[in-house]
């Protein structure tokens, strides 16, 4: 990165999306700013950059903003040119966006579902995600990762299972992620927390777990996308 660049990036530590910006930044090797928001008080400059949802993640390029985790991704996949987190073949980089919308609209989304349900609902929505989980499990079928032999752009979109995911059912008293059902995502997860960038740029697990416990109680603010 040339040193008359600026690169910011508002988040919280928290945040699953803004997590996977980080990742990217450090995949790329790029330097940049780490600006810690409280979402309960938002920053001028948090509002100012992304006035249309004022949630994190924000990445702030010679002060334009980019706004929204999957898309920030792109752009600094685009940004500089090294080491490429989406696949170089055209047709490669469409699946690994269709399957990045699937898992966001799907996965993420089920996930949020069954955090807020309960009874019937909450059954419904379990169900649900154990299927999108199947589905992803046969995509990772003869692979050690969604990118092949190293991590790429589904393998960071998908990375909040590896924490985050186990958080969610210890908080809200449901199970989904089982090895037998599921031993390639198991083991996925276990490659890629084993990965050096990741292992030294994820979050506490106790500490992540009391956030969302009182997340839950208390209902305030989250980032998500």
């Amino acid at each position: 990165m040339g040193g008359d660049e600026e690169v910011k990036l508002y988040g919280m530590w928290a945040s699953p999306a803004v997590r996977r910006v980080e990742w990217a930044l450090k995949m790329k090797g790029v330097e940049y700013q780490y600006i810690e928001e409280d979402l309960a008080k938002k920053s001028h400059q948090l509002l100012e950059h992304n006035p249309i949802n004022k949630q994190v993640p924000v990445l702030l390029h010679n002060g334009l903003p980019v706004l929204e985790s999957l898309v920030i991704i792109e752009y600094i996949d685009e940004t500089w040119k090294g080491n490429p987190i989406l696949p170089i073949d055209p047709y490669q980089r469409a699946s690994a966006r269709f399957w990045a919308t699937f898992a966001e609209t799907k996965l993420l989304d089920g996930t949020k579902a069954i955090f807020l349900a309960q009874g019937e609902e909450k059954v419904k929505a379990i169900k649900k995600v154990e299927d999108t989980l199947k589905v992803l499990e046969e995509e990772l079928r003869g692979k050690k990762f969604f990118g092949g032999e190293s991590i790429g752009y589904l393998d960071i979109v998908l990375g909040w299972i590896a924490l985050w995911l186990g958080v969610g059912e210890e908080v809200a008293d449901y199970r989904v992620l089982d090895a037998i059902k599921f031993p390639k995502i198991t083991s996925w997860i276990e490659n890629f927390l084993h990965v050096d960038l990741i292992k030294e740029n994820i979050p506490d697990r106790q500490h992540t777990l009391e956030f969302f416990h009182n997340f839950r109680r208390f209902g305030f603010a989250i980032p998500n996308k």
